[in-house]
């Protein structure tokens, strides 16, 4: 009877362990383990160099996208929309071009993005990285806190309906 006891026992405490390890494996960042942004600078499209940090205080999305990237481009519609529609709540789209200036500027002359873009090429993707995109998915979003804290990764398209969910408990 006190084997099978402490075999009972032994298996829910492993039972716990796994979930605990399985929940953090599979969640998202949350606000109480996020880490905070680092500060990074790259250009827009004319040359001007701008700091992360000029949008601190904001709810900021990053967003690293392509103008070769389908699943990129079909977001951009819907990310200018939201700027539109929340940005007066303080939320602040940046999108981060992994992509040649040239290229860039290309397709913003074709798009009137309400936010502002920053072209990084390969500086980029190393930020990517450093922000948890190990996989080198674009699109990659990731959400930042008005604290300046990392809250979720986003590897993929990034339906509006996804974003909301996120971003909605968080707009002033």
């Amino acid at each position: 009877m006190k084997t099978a006891g402490l075999i009972l026992i032994a298996v829910a405490v492993l039972a716990l362990g796994g979930g605990i390890i399985a929940r953090g494996l599979l969640s998202p960042t949350d606000q109480a383990s996020a880490k905070s942004l680092p500060d990074f600078t790259l250009p827009d499209v004319s040359g001007q160099p701008h700091a992360i940090s000029e949008w601190q205080g904001k709810l900021r999305v990053i967003n690293f996208w392509a103008t070769w990237c389908g699943p990129c481009l079909k977001e951009i519609p819907e990310f200018i929309e939201l700027q539109n529609h929340y940005a007066d709540k303080g939320l602040q789209f940046i999108g981060i071009a992994v992509d040649s200036p040239e290229a860039v500027a290309t397709y913003l002359n074709s798009i009137n993005i309400n936010y502002p873009i920053l072209v990084g090429d390969m500086p980029a993707i190393s930020i990517a990285h450093e922000l948890g995109n190990h996989i080198d998915a674009v699109p990659f979003t990731v959400i930042v806190n008005q604290q300046g804290q990392i809250i979720h990764q986003h590897a993929g398209e990034f339906s509006k309906e996804q974003l909301l969910e996120v971003i909605k408990p968080l707009l002033n």
